[in-house]
């Protein structure tokens, strides 16, 4: 990770960490009050089917109010639909990012087939902001994005949707709130170990 804070150091660039989660209408269990004697019991409705796929981007950059960014898809079970993100929706959320961030990113992202296709590279290539380093293979600890799935997780543990939709709006609504906290989002990076040094810092 030293070569992409460098990277980015040198290119005035955001340093952007993706990941990607799932979630099903099963919702995820969560420790919860109950009486004595008694366990509580979360009814799920057995109608229906789907799934949610979230893409999120960790933004940090010294200086500069740290962001989350993100794209969901809905999954309905339907036949022949896709049921992860495709490269097309990946550089989507990118260009989107770049759009936002107002400048260049260093991308920090993992080995997954679709990030590494010749689509993907084919794609990336057309993009003189964007450049890419991958991350080890199995090592989510370094990956900043991988908080917020767990703060998501325990936003919604015990938690019984009606249906994809509502599951959609939740989940949404959930990640809304950690965009208006960039103290959150620092704390997710803190929690990795990795540090960013703003200018002055690498001067001294």
């Amino acid at each position: 990770m030293a070569g992409g804070k460098m990277v980015a150091a040198q290119r005035d660039a955001w340093l952007v960490f993706e990941d990607e989660a799932g979630q099903t209408l099963r919702p995820p269990k969560a420790r919860t009050w109950g009486r004595r004697g008694h366990t509580p019991v979360v009814p799920v409705s057995g109608k229906g089917s789907g799934r949610i796929s979230i893409a999120g981007l960790v933004c940090v950059k010294p200086g500069q109010r740290s962001r989350f960014i993100y794209r969901t898809i809905v999954h309905r079970g339907r036949k022949g639909e896709r049921r992860s993100f495709s490269e097309t929706d990946y550089i989507r959320l990118l260009d989107a990012a770049h759009q936002q961030l107002g400048g260049p990113i260093v991308l920090c992202w993992d080995n997954l087939n679709t990030h590494v296709s010749a689509a993907m590279r084919q794609l990336i290539a057309a993009r003189d902001w964007l450049h890419v380093i991958r991350l080890p293979a199995y090592a989510p600890d370094l990956n900043p994005t991988e908080g917020v799935w767990s703060h998501l997780k325990r936003s919604i543990g015990n938690l019984a949707v009606q249906g994809v939709d509502h599951l959609q709006a939740t989940v949404k609504h959930r990640l809304k709130r950690i965009q208006y906290r960039p103290d959150l989002i620092d704390g997710f990076l803190a929690h990795t170990g990795l540090m960013l040094e703003s200018d002055s810092a690498r001067r001294r």
